[in-house]
């Protein structure tokens, strides 16, 4: 059970009421949720594919700017040369998709972000990372290495994790 309060505060972050969270995945330093796990299927039984969703407004707000910047373009050329690095994103989305479908099984291999095979959405990617800690998703963890750099994000990541 999700306390109260976070849902409280999730739902402040997001501008509506929060659905089907089952969990906090990621705290700020200052222990503020920033990352939720959601269910694979919302209360009214829509599939909601994406696990793990990116809530504190300045992270969404450094996500969308990044994604503004021409990082996903970039992140997908080099996804196709670089079978290392695309070798590790598909194992970020099997390891994704084997935790939802833990969960509850939606019948499709769709996870979200663009994985695995291009960068769609850093918003997913960072999140995950943020759940799953570094070395898990190589793009979510590149971006959040960007933001950790930033002054303004001392608050809202831990620099030690994603330097």
């Amino acid at each position: 059970m999700v306390d109260p309060a976070d849902l409280e505060v999730v739902g402040r972050q997001l501008g509506r009421e929060p659905r089907g969270v089952l969990e906090i995945s990621y705290r700020c330093p200052n222990g503020e949720p920033a990352v939720v796990k959601t269910a694979p299927k919302l209360p009214d039984g829509t599939p909601f594919p994406t696990l793990y969703y990116l809530t504190h407004p300045a992270l969404t707000a450094a996500a969308s700017r990044l994604e503004s910047s021409g990082l996903m373009a970039e992140m997908t050329a080099r996804l196709k040369q670089d079978p290392e690095l695309a070798a590790g994103y598909r194992a970020a989305h099997e390891s994704y998709l084997a935790e939802r479908d833990a969960i509850e099984t939606l019948g499709t291999t769709f996870t979200g972000g663009g994985m695995p095979d291009r960068v769609k959405c850093l918003h997913v990617l960072m999140a995950h990372s943020l759940a799953k800690g570094r070395g898990v998703n190589p793009f979510g963890d590149e971006a959040l290495a960007i933001l950790a750099a930033e002054p303004a994000m001392a608050g809202i990541l831990r620099p030690e994790d994603w330097l």
